[in-house]
């Protein structure tokens, strides 16, 4: 390991129907504002939906004023899970695993800067574009979603054309 290793905390956040990886941030500590941020940017990526349903567990930054009042803002609606019900997070817990088995150097990273960039690379490219995932069939998160979103694009098309021959 470097002798001043850098380990920041992540926060992700992830589309549970196809797995993809929405937004994430990193900080030194893992407070209210980290989590904030990962949820702003997944805000963002998604278009600004609304009455969207946020779950994650019982972790005090999730219960925080600051971030029930962001996702209030938001128009989205906040689960947690059951104190020691674990099978709810396995889904994230399943995605770190990955991350740190496949991803981050055992020796850590020099720099902070050099953990974002390499993370990032590994959420948003690898883990969303190339990585086979069991869940979607061991097609990536990001190829199960582009076929889910044509597929309801030709249904909708086939509606309209329906539609507009009767």
């Amino acid at each position: 390991a470097y002798p001043r290793a850098h380990w920041p905390n992540l926060a992700v956040v992830l589309d549970l129907y196809s797995r993809i990886v929405v937004g994430w941030a990193m900080s030194a500590k893992p407070d209210a504002d980290l989590v904030i941020k990962a949820l702003d940017r997944a805000y963002e990526m998604r278009g600004r939906p609304q009455g969207v349903l946020f779950h994650s567990d019982q972790g005090s930054q999730y219960g925080s004023r600051s971030f029930r009042q962001r996702l209030w803002r938001f128009r989205m609606v906040q689960s947690m899970s059951r104190r020691g019900n674990c099978y709810d997070n396995a889904p994230m817990e399943r995605l770190f695993r990955s991350l740190k088995t496949e991803w981050v150097p055992t020796v850590g990273y020099m720099t902070t800067a050099l953990a974002e960039q390499d993370i990032g690379r590994y959420l948003m490219q690898r883990y969303n574009w190339t990585r086979p995932h069991q869940h979607n069939g061991f097609v990536p998160p990001a190829v199960a979603e582009e076929k889910l979103n044509s597929a309801v694009s030709y249904t909708h098309l086939r509606a309209h054309e329906t539609r507009g021959n009767l």
